[in-house]
């Protein structure tokens, strides 16, 4: 494949801060940026060199950034993936249409995960109210009903302990197709990072240790606290998968550790994910970096941690009260803050984060919950 060089332009389809962060990691190393959404005041809008505010399936938009761009990439999932199969008769696209619409789908990622031997918790699909009358219940309830597209950050899902809620949660999701996931008990989650270049190079990021509140990521703990065997499972397991979509970008592969130390895939994300967020300070190559190599076809970079850090979100509770006092996060010589720019902060918004650094995971936790909760603290007295 021929190694798109600085200079060019390379465009995003979307305009979030996954998409703000490509473009800051692409224009620091000299390219040039097309971003194309929706929304007028998008993260990633103002910085790009070129903003495009279309509709992802508007024909004209899309002709548009294909004649503009040398190479194209995606920010979330939920691209349609006949908007990427029109780009791609034009130029190159990373992740390709295939990838992501399995990705975009449960049901679809369900089956292609199994069908490729990989082990996820004991699911059922729901199509129409009737399949609920016909699955096992003792084999998947307690269980957590999740609609099949367009779900993310807890959105889109409902807890289920027995039949009756389950008829009212999928009546309540207002879905046709749904996966009822069975309940697991957790010993942890995590995530890999793994990146694949154009010439099939694979590089794995540090497995993240990740911590949840109300569906959304809180906090991700790297290197995660677990047995080195078991990371190098995880590790092993991303590689694979990148391998057999035949995926070439970052791709992210969440998992669940349960109480045996058996790993469950849960999901897989076509992209850049908030669990790697810590990479752009604690690592050789951020996770950002590496979408551009991947796209250009470039080498891939090096992902060797430097320091241990400790990431966690920034949500839209703290803006109640007006902007949150920022000294608390900057008068740590070992903490980096990162705002998304987004115009308007709303309860379970994803605004911003901030990593701690330290040579010690546990000292860099310490110190971010001790921010975190400094932070709190200091919104609920204003």
């Amino acid at each position: 494949m021929m190694r798109i060089m600085p200079g060019a332009m390379l465009g995003v389809v979307g305009g979030g801060q996954l998409g703000r962060m490509f473009v800051q990691a692409a224009q620091q190393m000299g390219y040039l940026v097309t971003v194309l959404d929706s929304a007028t005041d998008s993260p990633a809008g103002p910085i790009a060199n070129d903003f495009i505010c279309a509709d992802f399936a508007d024909q004209s938009a899309l002709e548009k950034l294909a004649t503009r761009c040398a190479a194209i990439t995606t920010e979330f999932e939920n691209i349609p993936a006949d908007s990427l199969r029109r780009l791609a008769k034009s130029c190159r696209v990373s992740p390709d249409a295939d990838s992501v619409a399995i990705a975009q789908n449960r049901v679809l990622e369900k089956q292609f995960l199994v069908n490729s031997g990989f082990a996820v918790a004991p699911f059922a699909i729901i199509a129409r109210h009737e399949d609920i009358f016909t699955i096992e219940m003792a084999d998947l309830l307690p269980g957590i009903l999740k609609v099949s597209q367009f779900g993310y950050d807890g959105k889109g899902q409902k807890t289920v302990a027995d039949q009756a809620q389950l008829i009212a949660a999928y009546a309540h999701l207002n879905h046709p197709v749904c996966v009822l996931e069975k309940f697991m008990p957790l010993k942890y989650e995590i995530s890999v990072v793994v990146a694949r270049g154009s010439d099939g190079d694979i590089k794995t990021f540090p497995v993240s240790e990740n911590q949840h509140a109300n569906g959304i990521l809180d906090i991700s703990v790297v290197p995660a606290r677990i047995p080195q065997q078991l990371a190098q499972q995880a590790q092993a397991i991303a590689c694979q998968v990148v391998e057999r979509l035949n995926y070439q970008g970052v791709l992210c592969v969440e998992f669940f550790v349960l109480q045996n130390d058996e790993l469950l895939i849960n999901e897989i994300a076509p992209r850049p994910h908030n669990s790697g967020h810590y990479s752009i300070n604690a690592c050789i190559t951020s996770q950002f970096e590496q979408q551009v190599r991947s796209l250009c076809g470039l080498p891939l970079g090096e992902t060797t941690q430097h320091s241990a850090a400790a990431m966690v979100n920034l949500l839209g509770e703290l803006w109640q009260y007006g902007e949150p006092n920022w000294n608390l996060v900057l008068r740590h010589s070992f903490a980096k803050l990162h705002l998304y720019g987004k115009a308007e902060a709303r309860p379970g918004r994803k605004m911003g984060h901030f990593t701690v650094l330290s040579a010690s995971t546990e000292v860099a936790l310490q110190q971010a919950l001790h921010i975190k909760k400094q932070l709190h603290h200091s919104h609920m007295q204003s």
